[in-house]
């Protein structure tokens, strides 16, 4: 039987998990007609025998994350002896009348229930009540199961291009049996094996082990040796409870911003979050001229197809965002710069850092000591819109998971043609969450007039 560990990527999001859960999720709007009788009631049943007929496209929502006794290695996925669909796919009715605000509430207390590791690590719940027929759906994915990008191709096992793409009949699906213990033990040596050749060869090649790490140390200094900031209220250990904000605006917009400035979406966004920073810590009173917040970015490593992603193969850049400086466009392309620069950088996976009870709390320590208080990711999605069950999805919201001393965290995805953003914040650290998402939304309504000036005062050319 082939033992199915974890990889050490995979790995590596598990050791938060003990504090921090790390899971990504997403809220989604649904055109909920297609689900519903004709009353318009929701049938939360036809929902979940879509899912379980399409569950075979997702095997790992049917396994289980095992970690085997003594020295039989590390964490294993096995197949659930006992598997209810009805366990992972719920319904709350919120509170009427059902306006974001109410969905949003609802939204904030199960985004921080831990999922259960007796089951397999996922849940989706449908929230019903909503205006004009629609239904939203808040979906949980552990990320040892998959990074921001896997879990787009995760969850797209579930979605179709059309409404008509009915579900097939559920397979019948018996689990396999886990492997034995003397299945893991030899597993376990051919992994230790393995690991002690991986860590020899740099002594057996010092020349090309010293080009390696000449190679990544920049990445390296980003996150461990740089210039520690000053401190400011967001540098404080994260709690359980958060609260949140959601910005939307169009992907056509976030371009033309970004072709007028030569940079990318993706620098765009971070000077939206800029804004952002600016607005909330001068209501603070902390506001000083010149002054930077280090933000981290997640980085794909990935080579192969995205829409065949599997697990987490990520690094991570660290850009300083220039909050003190009161022009936008001087922000930007600031921004822009510092981004163009470290993208040439090459970058290890996430997996090489420590998380033993030895050089793991000196790692936090050193990470720590830059101040890198905020997190944000960029995942584009699907440019046509998609259905669930016949339903279609009408907009889609990502959220990232909250860890350490990082209390605001901001999520953005593209989706036919929107580009949404949800910022999780620290119920604690950053109960004035609203002031951040103002300053975002204030920031993209200045770029829209300024383009729209632009285009109506450019000169018409003549033909002659």
């Amino acid at each position: 039987m082939t033992v199915e560990r974890l990889s050490r990527e995979d790995r590596f999001m598990l050791w938060p998990d003990r504090r921090w859960p790390q899971v990504n999720g997403a809220l989604l709007v649904l055109d909920g007609r297609p689900l519903s009788d004709r009353a318009g009631r929701f049938q939360i049943d036809r929902a979940r025998s879509f899912i379980e007929s399409r569950l075979e496209r997702v095997p790992r929502f049917r396994q289980l994350l095992y970690v085997p006794p003594g020295r039989l290695g590390g964490p294993v996925w096995v197949d659930a002896r006992q598997f209810d669909v009805s366990e992972h796919v719920t319904e709350i009715a919120v509170p009427g009348p059902a306006g974001e605000a109410e969905v949003l509430a609802v939204v904030e207390e199960l985004w921080c229930r831990r999922l259960d590791r007796s089951r397999p690590l996922w849940s989706m719940c449908f929230l019903t009540g909503l205006p004009e027929g629609r239904v939203a759906l808040f979906l949980r994915i552990h990320h040892a199961i998959a990074d921001g990008v896997a879990a787009i191709a995760t969850f797209a096992g579930f979605l179709d291009t059309a409404p008509d793409a009915g579900p097939a009949a559920a397979q019948p699906w018996t689990a396999s049996p886990p492997p034995s213990a003397g299945e893991l033990f030899r597993d376990s040596l051919r992994e230790r094996g393995a690991a002690v050749r991986r860590s020899v060869s740099p002594l057996l090649h010092p020349a090309r082990t010293f080009r390696a790490v000449r190679g990544v140390w920049p990445a390296l200094h980003e996150v461990f040796a740089d210039q520690p900031l000053a401190p400011t209220s967001l540098d404080a250990v994260v709690g359980q409870g958060h609260n949140l904000a959601p910005i939307r605006t169009s992907l056509s917009l976030m371009k033309e911003i970004a072709l007028a400035h030569g940079a990318t979406v993706n620098d765009v966004l971070l000077a939206l979050i800029t804004a952002g920073l600016r607005r909330l810590l001068s209501g603070r009173g902390e506001l000083e001229p010149e002054m930077v917040v280090r933000i981290s970015v997640p980085v794909s490593l990935r080579l192969a197809e995205r829409a065949q992603a599997r697990g987490n193969v990520i690094s991570t850049m660290v850009v300083p965002l220039p909050v003190g400086n009161p022009e936008p466009t001087v922000r930007l392309r600031r921004i822009a710069a510092a981004t163009a620069g470290r993208k040439t950088i090459s970058r290890p996976s996430m997996a090489i850092f420590p998380t033993n009870r030895l050089l793991g709390p000196l790692m936090l320590k050193a990470i720590k000591r830059q101040r890198v208080n905020v997190a944000s990711t960029n995942v584009p999605g699907p440019g046509q819109p998609l259905y669930l069950a016949g339903s279609r999805i009408l907009e889609v919201l990502p959220f990232l998971p909250l860890i350490g001393n990082e209390p605001l965290a901001i999520g953005a995805m593209s989706y036919a043609g929107q580009f949404n953003i949800m910022a999780v914040g620290d119920r604690e650290l950053v109960p004035d969450l609203d002031h951040f998402a103002e300053g975002m939304r204030d920031e993209l309504h200045q770029r829209r007039v300024e383009l729209k000036t632009e285009r109506t005062t450019r000169p018409v050319p003549v033909c002659s």
